[in-house]
């Protein structure tokens, strides 16, 4: 029986688990869309849980608490100027998990993991700048 076993292990290593949880909520932040497999979805919910409601504290601890779980400076800018005031008032629920059928390859479970009350422009929107970046260096 596996009473008490808190997570999913994804045949992954510790080191390795953590720095793919890392990235996926970087993204997440960055995109505040993102698509995967359905169990690294569900994993992923309550860690970005978490850190939005890090960010809803705002002070310096929280900055470098959540700083230690991120890769990039530009995550943690973002999550405390924008997505922590969005969420003040919302007491918790801040990402939906969305089934979207299996994959081509293996057939593995694919899900859409949002945040609640997303802004649509995000998704994309740093790759956007920077295509439109390089046409204006050439040009």
């Amino acid at each position: 029986m596996r009473h008490a076993r808190g997570y999913r292990r994804l045949n992954r290593t510790h080191e390795h688990r953590k720095a793919l949880f890392s990235n996926m909520a970087g993204s997440l932040i960055e995109h505040e869309q993102i698509k995967t497999t359905l169990p690294k979805a569900k994993e992923l919910g309550p860690i970005v849980e978490k850190l939005i409601t890090l960010a809803k504290r705002g002070d310096l601890h929280a900055r470098r608490q959540a700083a230690s779980k991120l890769k990039q400076d530009a995550y943690v800018s973002k999550l405390f100027d924008v997505l922590g005031p969005r969420y003040k008032e919302r007491q918790g629920g801040y990402v939906r998990v969305l089934k979207a059928g299996f994959r081509y390859g293996d057939m593995a479970p694919m899900a859409i993991i949002e945040l609640v009350d997303r802004d649509p422009a995000a998704k994309g929107a740093a790759d956007k700048a920077r295509v439109e970046a390089e046409e204006n260096a050439e040009g």
